[in-house]
């Protein structure tokens, strides 16, 4: 059945007839994305419109308008129908009427109505006070009635919003930041809701009335796509739900994958995080550009006044080599030639970074279509660039976005492809893989001055996840990888095998502290074994509590920190050639403390065994021959003794117990 031939059955029909054509219509295997959503709102226009042919007869002065996403012909199967009965002010007794005559088959199908009934004064003064009523008449579109009404009320509502935008686009900046704050970003959310969260429907919207400003514009490359995949997404989602939901709950989204014909549920989330940082991306560029443009434009008439007219050029200030600020960006200089300098996009990178400030998104398309790639291995100066990068701290984010978004990460680094916008599906996670490595690297820069290598530890915060693209355990595809990319940015064979070893044993030195005995020697020497060097353990401890802050609230705290600490201090001592500091008389062993704070946390008795064994005494003067050679008799193995039941039991409510009870079998 063609969408004519759907729309001629709801003619005929009536409500009956457009509710079995609009069920057709999402039950068609064929059609779905932006036909189907097309589609849909055609029929319900054709069907509103025969309810408003049907309901105002001879009455003359209004007409029936769609706005928001109705206006926008953006139906998805579930969506509200906003609709605003506009009139003259003429007869109020017909005009209501006409409304009763609109609003309630509606209701009687079941559909959610967002409507309202206004003259072309009332809704221009609503919108002047309500932003949101304001943002839905942007999008105004004439469904029936008196055209002439409703187009001169799009060109007043456009010729307000242009007129008031120095005052309105700052208000529209802080219901996005409030928004963010209450709903998360939705490139990192393993729930996320499609319209409110940072990077959504709602964040799209707002780009277009930025546009509609003429203020100025978001980057349109991909922000289609962008809007168009998250549409389809929750076209899905109310297909599988039958509800009106945003929120991408995790119980649907294999349900959801399958609707778009994705291999699981992890592609499904991988898709939905790319557009949103796409979204998320032309956002920070478009707000930026509106806060330059409202900052011109506050100054110009004082700088006329003092220079007596003319246009003053903006002021650049050298940050590097090919690499100026001006006006509160990093942009190139003009002698700057990308095709001549492939470590430039490093260098401005770096320069951004440290100096606390945006990468120009045009700065950033000219490296990304001009600049050549870097020789392998790479040059000095280009592993150091990245270094400085890494160490930025907290402004290293947003720069390494903007490299992103041109895709100068990949190129840099092509293994970054397979960990870009991965999730990670548990509840200690807060970013994604790619995202948690930028945070570690973020964290990593604030123990900088604890190591002596900061260059390698910030480049093993950066990679220490990279497995993650691959099958299997993700620390032992990771070292393979990183013996390659270290090789590639030219670390010599010595730092590459260090770096190799951090990412193969990022997570020994915590899961050991909280799983294993450190009172047992064999736990500690094999920590050492592991790590090889002091050097190498200085590294492996703050690499470690850098992934752990950089994972989430709940991967750290005080108590794993101290356990750590103590196990990095007997494996230091072992490493030096000096014994395991034996426990102090009656002072309790490390054991003991985690099963002590185990019993407090959960409330109950902890136990735990362990084989009980004494040390080999010397051997006894048989005169038995020494082995063949003269080689020395290989070192006894302890005997066990038994069997050590350890038990922590709970004290008083709010009190940590001292000691876990030991007990010999």
């Amino acid at each position: 059945m063609t969408s004519t031939d759907v729309t001629n059955e709801a003619e005929d029909s009536g409500p009956g007839g457009y509710a079995a054509a609009r069920l057709r219509l999402l039950t068609e295997g064929a059609r779905s994305g932006p036909p189907r959503r097309a589609a849909l709102a055609a029929l319900t226009d054709d069907w509103l419109a025969g309810l408003f042919a049907a309901g105002a007869g001879a009455l003359r002065g209004v007409s029936l308008v769609a706005v928001g996403g109705y206006g926008r012909g953006e139906l998805s199967p579930r969506s509200d129908l906003d609709l605003l009965l506009l009139h003259d002010g003429g007869d109020d007794k017909a005009v209501a009427a006409l409304a009763d005559r609109l609003w309630y088959p509606v209701w009687d199908l079941g559909l959610a109505l967002d409507h309202s009934v206004r003259t072309p004064g009332e809704a221009r003064k609503t919108a002047g006070e309500d932003l949101k009523v304001h943002l839905g008449l942007l999008d105004a579109r004439h469904l029936a009635g008196d055209l002439g009404l409703t187009a001169s009320l799009r060109t007043a509502v456009l010729a307000d919003w242009r007129n008031q935008a120095p005052r309105r686009l700052p208000e529209l900046r802080e219901l996005c930041a409030e928004r963010a704050e209450r709903q998360g970003e939705l490139q990192f959310l393993l729930e996320p809701d499609l319209k409110e969260a940072r990077g959504g429907l709602r964040d799209a919207t707002a780009l277009r009335a930025v546009a509609a400003s003429w203020l100025a514009d978001a980057p349109r490359e991909g922000l289609a796509d962008a809007r168009r995949r998250l549409l389809d997404v929750r076209d899905a989602l109310h297909l599988a739900t039958g509800r009106a939901t945003d929120r991408l709950a995790l119980q649907e989204q294999d349900q959801v994958a399958a609707e778009l014909g994705l291999l699981d549920a992890d592609t499904l989330l991988r898709q939905v995080y790319e557009a949103a940082r796409v979204i998320s991306y032309a956002g920070d560029v478009t707000w930026r550009e509106v806060g330059r443009v409202l900052r011109a434009r506050s100054v110009r008439p004082r700088l006329r006044a003092l220079l007596g007219g003319g246009k003053p050029a903006p002021e650049r200030s050298p940050l590097a080599e090919g690499v100026v600020e001006q006006d509160g960006e990093v942009v190139l200089a003009r002698t700057a030639r990308p095709e001549r300098d492939p470590v430039l996009p490093l260098r401005a990178a770096a320069a951004a970074a440290q100096a606390g400030l945006p990468l120009s998104r045009y700065a950033v398309r000219r490296l990304a279509a001009g600049a050549g790639p870097l020789p392998t291995p790479w040059p000095a100066e280009a592993r150091e660039q990245l270094v400085t990068l890494l160490g930025s701290g907290r402004p290293t984010v947003q720069v390494w976005e903007a490299l992103e978004a041109e895709g100068l990460v990949t190129r840099l680094l092509p293994d970054w492809e397979r960990v870009r916008c991965r999730p990670q599906r548990n509840a200690v996670h807060v970013w994604t893989v790619d995202r948690h490595l930028i945070e570690t690297a973020v964290r990593a820069a604030g123990f900088a001055r604890r190591v002596h290598r900061p260059d390698l530890l910030l480049v093993a915060a950066l990679l220490h996840d990279i497995g993650k693209g691959w099958p299997g355990d993700h620390s032992v595809a990771g070292e393979t990888i990183v013996r390659d990319v270290a090789a590639r940015i030219g670390f010599d064979r010595a730092d590459t095998a260090v770096l190799a070893t951090l990412v193969r044993h990022h997570l020994l030195l915590v899961e050991t502290a909280t799983r294993r005995d450190l009172d047992d020697p064999v736990t500690v020497r094999t920590v050492a074994e592991a790590v090889g060097t002091e050097g190498t353990l200085e590294l492996l401890h703050a690499l470690t509590e850098a992934d752990a802050l950089a994972t989430g609230p709940a991967a750290w705290s005080s108590w794993r920190g101290s356990l750590v600490a103590d196990l990095v201090k007997r494996v230091s001592a072992v490493l030096a050639g000096d014994p395991p500091a034996e426990p102090e008389a009656g002072a309790p062993t490390a054991e003991q403390e985690r099963l002590a704070v185990e019993a407090f946390r959960t409330g109950g008795p902890v136990l735990a065994l362990r084989a009980q064994t004494e040390p080999p005494t010397a051997p006894a003067q048989t005169g038995d021959p020494a082995p063949a050679g003269g080689a020395a008799a290989p070192p006894a193995v302890p005997e066990p003794l038994g069997v050590e039941l350890l038990i922590a039991v709970p004290d008083q409510p709010g009190v940590l117990p001292a000691v876990a009870g030991v007990l010999a079998m």
